[in-house]
């Protein structure tokens, strides 16, 4: 598995558990959901704006691909398919520009009776909005050109307040008395000046 290359961002909005990140194509990104009990016998993660909205299920460890979007087949993992620790992070692999879109983490917890879908009608443990940008793009490349941007502004900001305080400074030097006929005074001012 290629290592998470880029991660912009994680911003987490405490109210809504969303969460925002942001990921180049052709990276490997961790969608992170952890449960409150680490006892779960069923995970299931899904993407509302799809037909059919299912990304990854998994039951007792067994991923089941039956009502998986095509386009998740082969590119989906759960860091722990045995569930034990609570942790029910979402690995998506190559992501690509269309996996931009928001995703819902659901869990079932251990003893449930039933192993079908319908007992992760329930609310989200946690929702992300995954946004797949191309390098340079607004949103994360736009912040190294805001910063940029920034930094050439105070620089040409500096070189006029230079230039104006070195055209005030040689404005308000005294000027050299005129040499008289009776000799040449530059000697004079230039010893003046030291």
């Amino acid at each position: 598995m290629a290592p998470l290359t880029f991660l912009l961002f994680l911003l987490s909005e405490a109210a809504s558990d969303l969460q925002v990140v942001m990921v180049h194509p052709g990276d490997d990104v961790t969608l992170p959901c952890e449960a409150a009990d680490s006892s779960i016998s069923a995970v299931d993660w899904t993407r509302p704006d799809l037909e059919p909205e299912y990304v990854l299920y998994c039951s007792d460890g067994h991923l089941d691909p039956t009502h998986q979007h095509p386009s998740f087949k082969d590119r989906v993992e759960l860091v722990d398919r045995e569930l034990k620790d609570g942790d029910v992070s979402l690995i998506l692999k190559n992501v690509n520009i269309n996996d931009t879109g928001t995703y819902e983490c659901r869990v079932a917890p251990a003893g449930s009776r039933r192993k079908k879908r319908a007992i992760l009608d329930s609310e989200p443990i946690r929702i992300i909005r995954l946004q797949v940008t191309e390098p340079g793009a607004r949103g994360d490349g736009g912040l190294v050109a805001g910063v940029v941007a920034g930094t050439l502004f105070l620089v040409a900001v500096a070189a006029v307040v230079g230039g104006l305080m070195y055209k005030r400074h040689r404005d308000n030097r005294p000027e050299p008395p005129a040499a008289d006929e009776a000799g040449d005074t530059s000697t004079q001012y230039l010893t003046s000046q030291l």
